[in-house]
């Protein structure tokens, strides 16, 4: 057994150890570091496969930021969780009935799965001889489908924009900056001198 196959069989074991302890933990503390683990054995498998501008990706993004914020709602947020189970297993019969399904599925495209006779040379095409995983996908995003990476990022930013002005509510009861307010202020009007007796209080 080679180094290779020994890696990929150590992260694939521990992708499907991560996904299984991260459904059936009963601390959701837990059951994010599960996550973690997850993500970190599928950049493992996406390094061995040459894909490590993907893997760094899920590093970065996944652990680094969505994770991490898991774990600091979790453990910020004071949920009855017991209360909350109790509430989710009411759907427990159509849960397993959704699963059984999928692995059905799943079962079935693994069945009748078969490798295209040209897969690997037109994975060939995509990255020049000579020309490493990450320079191949910059080549490829910003040079030929550049304007449809433009017009995702566009339609993104579209996106956050409307999440921001529907979620938004502008409230009377707080004291908002008045930033011209402050800068028009005449300093006479400002400020008040009190002359303070000895032993007298403002």
């Amino acid at each position: 057994m080679t180094i290779a196959t020994f890696c990929f069989y150590l992260f694939a074991i521990s992708v499907l150890t991560g996904g299984l302890f991260t459904v059936i933990s009963r601390n959701p503390v837990h059951s994010v570091l599960w996550l973690i683990l997850s993500f970190i054995s599928a950049a493992g498998l996406f390094v061995l496969l040459g894909a490590e501008f993907v893997a760094m990706l899920l590093v970065i993004v996944y652990v680094g930021a969505v994770a991490v914020l898991f774990l600091f709602v979790v453990m910020m947020l004071d949920v009855d969780f017991a209360e909350l189970k109790a509430e989710m297993a009411k759907y427990m019969p159509l849960a397993l009935l959704i699963g059984a399904i999928l692995l059905m599925q799943l079962g079935m495209a693994y069945g009748v799965w078969q490798v295209a006779d040209g897969a690997e040379a037109a994975r060939g095409a995509v990255a020049p001889e000579g020309v490493q995983n990450t320079a191949a996908l910059g080549l490829l995003l910003y040079d030929k489908y550049f304007l449809l990476f433009q017009l995702a990022g566009l339609i993104l930013l579209v996106a956050m924009i409307g999440a921001i002005v529907l979620t938004l509510r502008h409230r009377t009861d707080i004291k908002r900056q008045d930033v011209l307010q402050q800068m028009w202020r005449d300093p006479a009007k400002a400020m008040e001198l009190k002359d303070v007796k000895p032993g007298q209080g403002l």
